[in-house]
């Protein structure tokens, strides 16, 4: 099994509350976690904020997506700290550094959110696991 999947249920399919796989609707909603972490190219943390309003919205109904909720506002939390940690540093290297992990952001949040779709828990490489 590939470090960054994880299956919730034996077989490959998501666990849901219910004790059987995902529906369709729940790995709808857990890709949402994921997807709408690209409200950020639109507004300011819009990559937090979009992520957020989805799992508060949907956690307590689906354990899919409050799984894939924490997931996704674990990893973009994760970028916020790491930009502002190398912020000060890339203003004398031309914010190389700050795009990569921007463009990080973008790729990681697309294959997180077809993963979802596809009804696998994702995990993100390098995350802080800051919500439990």
């Amino acid at each position: 099994m590939d470090y960054q999947t994880q299956n919730l249920e034996p077989g490959g399919a998501p666990h849901s509350q219910q004790g059987g796989p995902a529906s369709q609707e729940e790995r709808t909603w857990g890709m949402a976690c994921h997807l709408s972490a690209l409200a950020g190219l639109i507004f300011p943390f819009g990559n937090i904020i979009g992520p957020l309003v989805v799992w508060l919205m949907k956690k307590d109904e689906y354990s899919f997506v409050d799984d894939q909720g924490k997931e996704s506002l674990n990893f973009q939390l994760s970028l916020l700290i790491y930009s502002i940690v190398i912020a000060l540093p890339s203003l004398f290297l031309l914010f190389l550094p700050l795009i990569a992990i921007w463009g990080a952001g973008i790729v990681f949040a697309i294959i997180a959110g077809v993963a979802a779709n596809e009804g696998r828990a994702y995990r993100y490489p390098l995350t802080l696991r800051l919500i439990k």
